[in-house]
């Protein structure tokens, strides 16, 4: 028996495309056009003239500064978020102890607690440290509100190791570093990718703490350097966009690859 086309749902897919393709359309469409031809044509006019000035002046004029700052500290947190949480979510989950379960609760409080209600003591802490107007004064608070989240996302995926695998580890006479490193990170790969993925795009997007803890031209960031086009004058919206652009590829790129780890890691999160 043959099944009727759906129609409304080919129409709302037409919908949502429309929806989702005219941002889009009108942001990249306007890096190609100078400034006074995207003020006389508008948003959707398609350009008489293509031009890529606007991604050359944006890097000419110190994005690519930003671009490797955010770089540096995107792949530093995510360093830290893969050398400390691995570690300590296989701790929680294989430890019998109630301390341990005490302190995962604990740690878990950091999802309650919003980086705006600690910006002043961490402002201080940092300035303290002698860290202010550097990049690790940005990347040590940057990975540590990233580590419960994934912290939980990992020790989801880690319970729904079995018991048997564990115990056949230790008949073999597996130390539990054996065992971590042989059993439970390779069966970790989807949790991995998804906290890589995660806390890739909290650092890269990250704004406040680059905005309180930083000053200089030479520690600015994507997020911090987009403010350079708008100016007494007005927004130079073909440079802005353009900056956008560059600034978003990385980060998609990332979740292009490693979207389905993503979407498996985050369905393992609560476990067994």
């Amino acid at each position: 028996m043959k099944s009727r086309p759906n129609y409304l749902a080919g129409f709302g897919s037409l919908v949502w495309l429309f929806l989702v393709g005219l941002p889009l359309y009108v942001m990249l469409i306007a890096t190609f056009q100078s400034r006074a031809d995207y003020a006389a044509n508008g948003p959707l006019a398609f350009p008489d003239h293509f031009t890529l000035d606007n991604y050359v002046n944006d890097l000419n004029d110190g994005f690519a500064q930003y671009f490797l700052n955010t770089v540096i500290v995107t792949v530093a947190v995510v360093g830290i978020v893969l050398l400390l949480v691995p570690p300590l979510a296989y701790a929680i989950v294989r430890s019998q102890g109630r301390t341990t379960g005490v302190v995962f609760r604990l740690f878990l409080l950091g999802l309650a607690i919003p980086s705006q209600a600690v910006i002043v003591p961490m402002f201080y802490v940092i300035s303290k440290a002698g860290l202010y107007d550097n990049l690790i004064g940005v990347i040590l608070p940057t990975a540590a509100f990233a580590m419960p989240v994934c912290a939980l996302i990992l020790t989801g995926v880690m319970r729904d190791i079995t018991p048997e695998l564990y115990e056949a580890m230790t008949v073999d006479g597996a130390s539990p570093w054996r065992t971590f490193f042989q059993l439970v990170l390779p069966l970790s790969k989807s949790g991995l990718s998804t906290i890589v993925v995660f806390s890739a795009l909290q650092a890269w997007n990250g704004f406040l703490f680059p905005l309180v803890l930083t000053q200089s031209a030479g520690t600015k960031v994507i997020t911090m350097g987009l403010y350079d086009f708008q100016t007494e004058h007005g927004v130079d919206i073909p440079g802005l966009l353009a900056a956008v652009v560059l600034s978003m590829l990385p980060i998609l790129l990332v979740y292009l690859f490693a979207r389905r780890a993503l979407v498996q890691g985050l369905m393992g999160v609560g476990g067994k």
